[in-house]
């Protein structure tokens, strides 16, 4: 009897990264490319193309691919189309579950790329056993994805849990979504670098991140420098722990969560970005949701995201759907 697997894609804003993934949540080969989100989406296509042929040559015969999960910035469910993706410059529609299911003539499951980490985390990952949390995916934006008694939260337009759009200051950062002042504009590794650079001009201590340019700083760069002890990187995570803290005060009162998951690029700093987080969450919470909401960093690795999209893949399949 072959074994089954699931073909798991995961569009991020920087890179791409695809697996072939068992019911167990093994992970049995993987591939991770640059996106390339501001060349025409034809381009992106025949790399993936390209990408996902090495994958399926790699599996053996005893093995059987029966679907494909796919997790993308402003993808819509229930059209299947990417809907004008702030980090992707692909037109206002992309109909990327038609175009890759007549591909790979199998059936495809499409959500949001935060939505899909949220169930991955349930299926396979840090909230296994959790019916009430919220994934934040800190990466290029800022993601999420919300299960509330055990189920994703989708909303009336597929559209639900867009916390990175919400607003942190009507004045603020222009966001790349045509708003000011959206969450991910300070909540994210692209966030994190404006704040650095902001700071860089009004602090006079030496750093190393002086000497990196913009579009070359990452946010391991940041997070490196403030285990090294480095001031100027240790103040950007504290202001974006005390924003980011504070949004995620909100997100209590609106959704009673057991827990916070944190993912994503960002997330790695761990402790660094943890602990301001707390504190400021903690001192913005309504008194009822004192000490009661966990703040937990993801146990997945940046190069296990396909495992959202895969566990999205074998829950539709599980439940006869698409």
């Amino acid at each position: 009897m072959a074994k089954e697997v699931v073909l798991a894609i995961d569009i991020g804003g920087s890179l791409t990264k695809i697996g072939l993934v068992n019911r167990n949540g093994n992970i049995l080969g993987k591939r991770v490319f640059k996106t390339n989100g501001q060349d025409p989406f034809n381009n992106f296509l025949e790399k993936l193309n390209a990408e996902i042929e090495i994958l399926i040559t790699s599996l053996d015969s005893t093995h059987k691919l029966i679907s494909i999960g796919i997790g993308a910035p402003n993808a819509n469910s229930l059209t299947g189309n990417i809907e004008n993706p702030p980090n992707l410059k692909w037109g206002l529609l992309t109909p990327i579950s038609k175009v890759i299911g007549e591909m790979l003539k199998l059936p495809v499951v499409l959500a949001n790329d935060a939505n899909a980490a949220a169930l991955g985390e349930m299926k396979f990952g840090t909230a296994k056993g959790m019916k009430n949390f919220v994934v934040l995916t800190l990466g290029t934006g800022l993601g999420s994805g919300i299960i509330s008694d055990g189920r994703l939260l989708v909303g009336q337009h597929a559209l639900a849990g867009e916390i990175g759009h919400t607003n942190v200051d009507p004045n603020g950062r222009q966001c790349n979504c045509g708003l000011r002042g959206c969450l991910e504009t300070y909540a994210s590794v692209t966030g994190i670098r404006r704040t650095v650079f902001e700071l860089i001009a009004e602090m006079s201590e030496d750093s190393p991140l002086r000497e990196i340019s913009f579009d070359n700083m990452t946010g391991v760069h940041i997070s490196d420098a403030a285990l090294a002890g480095d001031p100027i990187a240790l103040k950007a995570f504290d202001k974006t722990g005390e924003i980011l803290g504070g949004k995620m005060a909100d997100i209590a009162a609106h959704l009673d969560p057991e827990a916070i998951i944190l993912s994503g690029g960002l997330s790695k700093a761990g402790d660094i970005l943890l602990n301001p987080i707390k504190q400021f969450m903690e001192l913005r919470l309504f008194n009822a949701y004192r000490g009661k909401i966990k703040v937990l960093i993801s146990t997945t690795t940046s190069s296990d995201a396909i495992l959202g999209p895969a566990a999205l893949a074998w829950s539709a399949f599980e439940k006869g759907t698409p």
